[in-house]
C-alpha cells in the first residue's frame, strides 16, 4: 500500500476534527500534497484513553517531567508521618516552607547554569561574601541597610560575570574557575570577618527584619496566605488561556478548556490547602514569600522571553546555536551573572536567620545541597532540558530529608549518606530517561 493511501485513511479517521496540514509525499515530488493530522489533537479527541496512551507513550520515551520527584516527595511525606505524626503538622511545615528558601535561591540561579551544561562551585563562597559584605558596609561603615543590600548583590552579579567572561572569553572550563572563585571568595570573606569570625548584625535593620524567621507576609493576617494562593491561581488560570489564545490564533494545537480548568483546578487545590497549613502555624514567611515571586519571574524569563530560549539552545548545541546567530559569549557570561546575583540574596537570606555574617555562612555542605536541588527537581546535568521549578522541587525533597530526620533525631551523617543517595537515583534517572529519549528518536 502507498503511503499516500495509508495517510489518507488516517485522515478518514479523524473525520475532520484535527487540524490538518498538507506535505508532499517524499518518494514523489510530484505528486499532489497529501494531509498529515497532528497526532496531539488525535490524543485529545479520543478523551481519557487518548491522555492515557499519551502519558505511557512519554514515560516509555524517557520524558518523565517532574513526574519522579512528586512521587518521592509523597513516599517521603508517608514515611516520614507514619515515623513521626509531628512531620506534616503546621509548625514543621512552616519550619520547611521557611529553611528552604535560603538554598533554594542559590539553586534558581544553579538551574541557569545547568541549563548550560555547566556547573558553578562558587554560590556558597559568593553568598557567605555577599552577607559579609552586607554586614562590613551597615554595620562598620553605616551605609543605608537598602543600599548595602544592593552593593552586597551588585558584587554578586559581577563575581559571575567575572568568571562567566574567563569561561566564556578566555576558554577556561567552567569547574576550573568557579572551583578557584569557591576557594578565593571563600578566603576573602575570611579575611573580610576578621579574627572575631563574626558580624552581629541587628534583627530590625531592613532586609535581616525582612527576612526573619518571626516576619510574615501581611504581618500574620491570615487573609494573606489566601491572597497569594488566589493570586498564584489567578495567574496560571490567565496564563493558560492566553495561551491557548495565541495558539487558536496561529492554528497550532492548544490545550481545551476542560483540561486547563482541570489543571488550574488541582493548582487551586495544592494551593488553598498549602495556605490554610501554614496559616495554622502562623502564616506565610516573607522569606517564602520573596523565593516563589523570584520563582515566577525567572521562570516567565526562560519560558516566555527570547532570552530564555537562546539559554535552552546553547545549552541544547553550541554549534546550532552559533549558525542560529545566537551570541554564545555573551549568553554564557549573563548566566553566570545571574548565577552570581542568586547567590548574593540567597546570602542575605542566610543573614536573615542567623542574624549575622559568619564563618559558615554559605560553607558546609550549602553548595552540595543548592546542587542537588537542582538536579533532584528535574533539571538536566547534560544541559539543554530543565526548569527553574525544580529548584522548588528540589528544595522540598532535600528539606523534608532533613527536618524529618531532625525529628527522627537521626545523625547528620545519615542525612548526608540518604540526601546522595536521592541525587544519584536522580541523576540516574535523568540519564536513562536521556537514552531512552534518543532510543524513540527524541533526543
Amino acid at each position: 500500500m502507498s503511503d499516500t493511501s495509508k495517510v489518507s485513511k488516517a485522515d478518514a479517521g479523524t473525520k475532520g476534527q484535527a487540524h490538518q496540514s498538507t506535505v508532499a509525499p517524499s518518494d514523489d515530488p510530484t505528486a499532489a500534497p497529501v494531509s498529515v493530522v497532528d497526532p496531539r489533537l488525535l490524543v485529545r479527541e479520543e478523551g481519557l484513553k487518548g491522555y492515557w496512551t499519551e502519558f505511557t507513550r512519554k514515560v516509555k520515551g524517557g520524558e518523565l517531567g517532574s513526574l519522579p520527584v512528586v512521587v518521592g516527595l509523597i513516599v517521603i511525606w508517608t514515611i516520614f508521618q507514619l515515623q513521626n505524626d509531628r512531620f506534616l503538622s503546621a509548625d514543621n511545615v512552616s519550619n520547611i516552607s521557611y529553611y528552604m528558601s535560603a538554598t533554594g535561591m542559590l539553586a534558581i540561579g544553579l538551574v541557569f547554569v545547568l541549563l548550560l551544561g555547566e556547573i558553578d562551585l562558587s554560590v556558597g563562597s559568593v553568598s557567605g561574601l555577599a552577607s559579609t559584605l552586607f554586614a562590613v558596609f551597615s554595620v562598620e561603615h553605616g551605609v543605608g541597610v537598602w543600599l548595602s543590600l544592593v552593593l552586597a548583590v551588585l558584587v554578586g552579579i559581577g563575581i559571575g560575570a567575572l568568571q562567566g567572561w574567563f569561561f566564556a572569553k578566555i576558554g577556561v572550563p567552567a569547574f576550573v574557575v568557579t572551583l578557584a572563585g569557591f576557594l578565593g571568595w571563600n578566603g576573602l570573606m575570611l579575611w573580610l570577618l576578621g579574627s572575631s569570625g563574626t558580624i552581629n548584625i541587628p534583627s530590625d535593620s531592613g532586609p535581616i527584619h525582612l527576612l526573619g524567621q518571626s516576619s510574615f507576609f501581611m504581618d500574620q493576617a491570615i487573609i494573606g496566605a489566601y491572597l497569594l494562593a488566589g493570586l498564584g491561581v489567578v495567574l496560571s488560570l490567565v496564563g493558560n488561556i492566553n495561551d491557548q489564545r495565541r495558539r487558536k490564533a496561529a492554528n497550532v494545537p492548544f490545550r481545551p478548556t476542560s483540561e486547563i480548568l482541570l489543571r488550574v483546578g488541582v493548582l487551586a487545590l495544592a494551593s488553598f490547602l498549602a495556605a490554610y497549613v501554614l496559616n495554622d502555624a502562623a502564616g506565610v514567611s516573607n522569606a517564602l514569600v520573596i523565593f516563589l515571586a523570584a520563582l515566577v519571574i525567572v521562570d516567565f524569563v526562560l519560558r516566555r522571553t527570547t532570552y530564555g530560549r537562546k539559554v535552552f539552545a546553547v545549552g541544547g548545541g553550541i554549534e546550532a546555536a552559533r549558525r542560529a546567530g545566537i551570541n554564545v559569549p555573551l549568553i554564557r557570561i549573563t548566566v553566570f551573572a545571574i548565577s552570581g546575583g542568586f547567590a548574593a540574596i540567597g546570602g542575605m537570606f542566610f543573614a536573615g536567620q542567623t542574624a549575622s555574617a559568619t564563618l559558615s555562612a554559605g560553607g558546609g555542605n550549602t553548595l552540595m545541597l543548592a546542587i542537588a536541588a537542582a538536579v533532584i527537581g528535574g533539571t538536566s546535568l547534560f544541559g539543554g532540558r530543565g526548569s527553574v521549578w525544580s529548584a522548588l522541587l528540589g528544595m522540598l525533597v532535600i528539606q523534608s530529608i532533613q527536618t524529618g530526620l531532625d525529628l527522627l533525631n537521626m545523625n547528620q551523617s545519615i542525612q548526608y549518606m540518604i540526601t546522595g543517595g536521592v541525587l544519584l537515583g536522580a541523576v540516574v534517572i535523568d540519564s536513562v530517561s536521556r537514552k531512552s529519549q534518543k532510543a524513540a528518536g527524541r533526543g
